[in-house]
Parts: C-alpha cells; sequence; structure tokens
C-alpha cells in the first residue's frame, strides 16, 4: 500500500478534494514523520497542536481552496500571528508576532495545514543553513553534510518526505540552492510574477516567493496556486491564463537553448566547476538535442559583476532591523553585512541599484536569442556542515560564491530560473542543473524541464526516506 507521504502533491491534493482522504490523515501522518526526523534540523518550530485542530475544523468546512488539507510549513522569515517567528536569528529569539505576513494568510485561504515553521538562516542572508539559534539544516543523502540556504529547511523536508512541497524566497539563489544540493525542484518565478513574493516592494528588487517540490508537475501545480493567491498590487504580469500544470504535461515545444558553464563571478573568485557538476550539464545538453531542440554554446561573458553585487548584498542587508543590543547576538556576517550597507552613502546605493538595472538590461539582451539557457546549478558537491568560516566575514561570503557562483545573477536580471536533478555521482547523489528563461518564461523552463525529468526516470529515495 502506498503511504501518504509517497503521494506526489497533485495526487495528495486530488485525493482530499474528491473526499478520498480527509485533512487529519495527512496532518497525522506528516506531524509523526517530522517528529521521527527531527534529526535533519528541517524544522524550527513544529506546532502540532495548532495543525490538528486547523485540519479538524477543514473537515467540517464546506468552502475548498485548492491546497485544501495539504500540509505546508512557513518558512522561518515569515510572520504567522501567535507562532515563534525567529528569522533564523538568536535576536529575535521571543519574537511572536501579533499578525500574519500576507503569504501565512494567503496559503490558510487557500485551505493548507500549516505544521510549523522551516529553518533558514540568519534573516535569509546565507546559502547555507546552519543558523545559530538552531539545529543545522541536513542533507537527507548524507547528514554530515549541509544542505544549502536559504530555504535549507524546505528543501529537507520536501526531499526526506516531511512535506508534500514547500513554498520558499530565493534572494539570490535561497530556493535552488538547497533544492539543487538535496536533490529536489526548485522554481525562481520571474520578478513580478507572482501577487505575493513579487521582488517589486524592496529597493533591490531581488527576492521572490517560489516552490520547492519533489517533481517539475509539483513545482507547476503549486506555482499556479501562488499565481492565484491574491490580486495583483504588485506584479508586473496579468494571472496566467492557464495551469503551467497543464503545460508540463504536453511535449514541450522545439526551442533554442544557450549552453554555458560561465559564471559572472568567474573573473573575480576562484570557481571550480565539479566534474559531476559538468557532466550533469552535458549530459541534459544532449538529452534536450535528442528531443529535436536546437543546443548550441551561449557566448556570455558579464564584466564587473562582483563588486556590483557585493554592494548590492549590502545594501539590500542594511534595511535589517537591528539595533545596537540585537548586533551583539547576530552572527558575525550578518553584522558586518548591516554594517557596511548603513556605511553606504545614499548616492552609493543609488549607484549600485543603478548598476543592478544596467546588468539586468544586459543579461535580458544577451539570453534574448534564447528560449532557455542551460548552466550548472551548483559548481560543487555538498559541503560539510560547518564549512563556512562564520567568523571572516569576507572568507564565508567567498566560499558561498565559490559553492554556488550560478545563482544571484538571476535574482539580479530578475529572470525564471529551475533547478532539478538529472544525473548522480558515482556514491548516488543527485546532481542537478539550472534552466534559465526569458522574463515570464516560466512555461517554457518548466515544459523543458519535464521533458530533462522524463529522460532520466524515477530517482531513488534519499537514505533518510
Amino acid at each position: 500500500m502506498t503511504e501518504l507521504h509517497e503521494l506526489s502533491l497533485v495526487e495528495l491534493a486530488r485525493m482530499l478534494q474528491g473526499d478520498e482522504l480527509g485533512p487529519l490523515d495527512p496532518t497525522r501522518h506528516y506531524l509523526s514523520r517530522i517528529a521521527a526526523r527531527a534529526d535533519l534540523g528541517a524544522f524550527a518550530e513544529v506546532t502540532a497542536d495548532a495543525a490538528l485542530e486547523r485540519a479538524e475544523q477543514l473537515a467540517r468546512a464546506t468552502a475548498r481552496g485548492p491546497l485544501y488539507g495539504v500540509p505546508h510549513a512557513d518558512k522561518d522569515l515569515v510572520a504567522r500571528a501567535g507562532v515563534p517567528t525567529r528569522y533564523g536569528s538568536r535576536s529575535r529569539a521571543d519574537h511572536v508576532p501579533a499578525e500574519s505576513d500576507p503569504l501565512a494568510v494567503a496559503l490558510d485561504a487557500a485551505g493548507a495545514v500549516n505544521v510549523g515553521k522551516t529553518a533558514t538562516s540568519e534573516f535569509g542572508l546565507t546559502g547555507y543553513t546552519e543558523p545559530r539559534i538552531g539545529s543545522p539544516a541536513r542533507d537527507p543523502w548524507n547528514p554530515a553534510n549541509g544542505a544549502g540556504g536559504s530555504s535549507g529547511g524546505a528543501a529537507v523536508a520536501v526531499a526526506a518526505g516531511l512535506l508534500p512541497a514547500a513554498v520558499g524566497s530565493d534572494g539570490g539563489g535561497s530556493i535552488r540552492i538547497p533544492a539543487a544540493t538535496v536533490g529536489v525542484v526548485g522554481l525562481k518565478p520571474s520578478r513580478g510574477r507572482l501577487p505575493i513574493g513579487s521582488g517589486l516592494d524592496s529597493p533591490d528588487q531581488l527576492a521572490v516567493t517560489g516552490p520547492l517540490a519533489r517533481s517539475v508537475a509539483d513545482a507547476a501545480f503549486l506555482f499556479d496556486v501562488l499565481a492565484q493567491l491574491a490580486p495583483y498590487p504588485y506584479a508586473t504580469a496579468a494571472p496566467p491564463s492557464g495551469s503551467l500544470l497543464d503545460v508540463v504535461r504536453r511535449a514541450a515545444q522545439p526551442s533554442r537553448i544557450g549552453v554555458t558553464t560561465v559564471s559572472p563571478w568567474d573573473d573575480d573568485e576562484d570557481i571550480r566547476l565539479d566534474p559531476d557538476a559538468r557532466e550533469a550539464v552535458s549530459r541534459a545538453a544532449t538529452w534536450l538535442a535528442g528531443d529535436g531542440h536546437e543546443v548550441e554554446d551561449a557566448p556570455w561573458r558579464p564584466r564587473g559583476y562582483a563588486a556590483m553585487f557585493r554592494r548590492l548584498w549590502r545594501v539590500s542587508a542594511a534595511r535589517i532591523p537591528l539595533s545596537d543590543t540585537d548586533s551583539d547576538l547576530v552572527e558575525p556576517l550578518t553584522a558586518w553585512l548591516v554594517q557596511q550597507g548603513r556605511g553606504l552613502s545614499g548616492i552609493e546605493t543609488l549607484e549600485t541599484l543603478s548598476a543592478a538595472r544596467a546588468f539586468e538590461r544586459q543579461t535580458v539582451a544577451a539570453f534574448a536569442p534564447y528560449d532557455a539557457v542551460l548552466m550548472p546549478a551548483l559548481a560543487q558537491s555538498p559541503r560539510p556542515v560547518g564549512w563556512y568560516d562564520g567568523h571572516d566575514p569576507l572568507r564565508t561570503f567567498a566560499l558561498q560564491v565559490e559553492y554556488a557562483p550560478y545563482s544571484s545573477f538571476v535574482n539580479v536580471a530578475g529572470l525564471p530560473a529551475v533547478t532539478l536533478p538529472v544525473t548522480a555521482t558515482a556514491s548516488g547523489h543527485p546532481v542537478s542543473v539550472q534552466l534559465v528563461g526569458r522574463p515570464g518564461g516560466e512555461a517554457t523552463i518548466l515544459s523543458l524541464a519535464a521533458q530533462l525529468e522524463d529522460r532520466r526516470g524515477a530517482l531513488p529515495h534519499p537514505p533518510a526516506w
């Protein structure tokens, strides 16, 4: 008999809508699995009693949203009234918000059952999830390794079968890095594509909301839900006229695909592409060419990105509300980034934002000949817990770049991107690639990703499953 965590998100939602299951069934099942695998560090908070009460309420309700009865968890950057929301930081250890953020409210309206908070790095600032306030998020394939970040807890929960899917946020790779680390699908939507977490409500315009899932179809389904969560006060695109889930179920249209292993950090950091990552890109390119797509090398060679992004990340961190007392509680990298960001003059900040928009225009123009650009998801294999130097901010930043040099530029350019596993190492660990699309091109990259998924075939579950 198939256990509930073995069902896809699409299957689970269908069974709940058709009364083949009641909301209490998956809620109890997933809470049991979460309790059994606390060692993976996926959750910063578990709200079992509230989840069971919510499931009971839904069972008596007549209205049903698209996520009716589906267990989910907020990333610990999303405020939920009455639930500790710590932002991965000791400086917010006792913070219990009185009001929920719009995303939490909207997911409740969609019928989801909140089971708690997934772990994140402090204020979502790093590409690894080892906050000093909690346990590190661990790779279910090898718990000695970290899970990437900042949506590391969400990625672990999905990969280990502790959630059917998850909603994360991505300001520099925070969905795609952990998704690629643990071998699940991670989608970063275009800037302005979604009504909540659009990326348009902050000066840097980096962070967007997006899905993590065990399949392309599940990611498409969750994207469809996110796209309809609220009116579009911030989004630049109209609601999708059709379902992305329907798109990925059809054969992909013939596309022109550029391939590159170039990173915008190549001229400034010691970027060394792991042979397994290079092989994954080569294999994916071969499969896509075999499926009738036009595949060619993309002559992309960006310049000046590193200096601009270092300043931009400081600009982003400057807005974190830290007092002098808080600065003694936060991690060294956070304190340094906030201090550096607040030290920038108004002119320096405006010049940085202007340089980011110039990079956006240049990148969109360079990628315009292609329906999608294929590149590595990560440059290295998963790093051991504790590998990052948490005391030297510059060294910590450099190590993150060496691990994930293909992520942050997509946020600066505002483009959509999806990561998915296509091959495996000799030890069986999944290795992912990234497909970057045109603005608003989620349908194309998800359709191509579905083709790669079909070519790859079913992956085994991690040992933690």
